[in-house]
């Protein structure tokens, strides 16, 4: 008769192996950087009049360059320049990479 740390060792190995795929895919996916889901808040998956552009439209090069002139002062705004004041250089860049490859 099996011992109970035999069960827990299979409990362990089953739940590990259902865990595998779900991580995998979210790897793939490139999990979004701290800050960049916010981004969804104004920027609508689609173009809409009235609305800030969709950023899976835009180069990752222009998002970030767009974010470093609000944080710099350079490019006008009404909330761009106080949110992007909140990321460094790296986070931005990072935010850049991750939302210009969205599909």
């Amino acid at each position: 008769m099996p011992t109970f740390g035999a069960y827990r060792a299979w409990a362990l190995l089953a739940a590990t192996l259902v865990a595998l795929p779900a991580a995998g895919t979210a790897a793939a996916q490139g999990a979004p950087p701290p800050g960049a889901e916010g981004c969804a808040g104004c920027h609508p998956p689609a173009p809409m009049a009235g609305a800030p552009p969709p950023l899976r439209t835009v180069p990752p090069e222009d998002i970030a360059a767009a974010m470093l002139a609000f944080r710099g002062g350079a490019r006008p705004a009404t909330v761009m320049d106080r949110i992007a004041k909140g990321f460094t250089d790296e986070e931005i860049r990072a935010i850049a990479a991750w939302a210009g490859r969205r599909p």
